[in-house]
């Protein structure tokens, strides 16, 4: 019997921790349980951005789970916003190192070849590495948006998404329009030039991303998701198997 493949997963970083208030990790058990529910293991980024530890760290696993939190750095994609912008951007209480790990990890994710599934901040942070943007702040950037920060309704459908027909998540979901929760307020705005959109909101705004059919040869598994499918597996099929098809393919590398 095959082993189950090792998923290392971005944490968030909090600014006090239960034991001791230092700053400390912080990671929803939905996303462990999604991956062991589909056959993975998970193991956690270590909080370091040097690049020996992070590549061996990938080396030793065979797919990578980008997760949501803290509001990305907008140094890194918009160099002069106005400040009523800028003030409503959370950045990690960490200085930047979440940032600067992730970009690092995703250098060596396409340098590895490793499956990726990023979430929330890890599409937008996808994104961002490969030189796409972002909007900062729906609601002043986007006009005529619909509300996506249903923080309060994290585990529910609020919207709904339409699937570009014969994509991997329209495959993977056998859908047409997939029902989401929505709780972020910054967001793909361009998409890289290897990425194309594979999903969106009635308003525009980009819900789920991969690789070019000529850029498929880059990673054996790429889909970023805008939406937190970790917190719907539960009570939604179509949810379920995003995880279940990122695990297969991580599965497809290991051997």
């Amino acid at each position: 019997m095959a082993k189950p493949p090792l998923i290392l997963v971005a944490p968030s970083i909090e600014k006090r921790g239960v034991e001791f208030n230092d700053v400390s990790v912080s990671l929803s058990v939905k996303y462990d349980f999604s991956v062991t529910q589909a056959g993975g293991i998970p193991v956690t980024v270590p909080t370091t951005t040097d690049r020996g530890i992070l590549s061996e760290c990938l080396k030793r696993v065979d797919g990578v789970l980008l997760t949501g939190g803290d509001d990305i750095n907008p140094g890194l994609y918009a160099k002069n916003l106005p400040e009523k912008i800028r003030k409503t951007v959370e950045t990690t209480p960490d200085h930047g190192g979440r940032d600067l790990r992730e970009l690092i990890l995703l250098d060596e994710i396409f340098r590895q070849r490793k499956p990726l599934l990023a979430i929330c901040r890890g599409h937008q942070l996808l994104n961002v590495a490969l030189g796409g943007e972002l909007v900062a702040d729906i609601r002043q950037q986007v006009p005529g948006a619909i509300n996506h920060q249903h923080l309060d309704r994290a585990n529910e459908i609020v919207h709904e998404a339409a699937l570009t027909p014969n994509s991997l998540l329209a495959k993977i979901t056998g859908k047409r329009i997939l029902g989401v929760n929505s709780s972020h307020h910054q967001a793909v705005i361009r998409t890289a030039e290897p990425l194309m959109a594979t999903a969106r909101a009635r308003d525009g705004i980009v819900e789920a991303m991969e690789l070019k059919p000529e850029a498929k040869k880059l990673l054996p598994f790429l889909l970023s998701v805008q939406f937190h499918p970790e917190r719907l597996t539960q009570r939604h099929a179509e949810h379920r198997a995003i995880f279940s098809r990122f695990i297969a393919a991580c599965q497809k590398k290991k051997k």
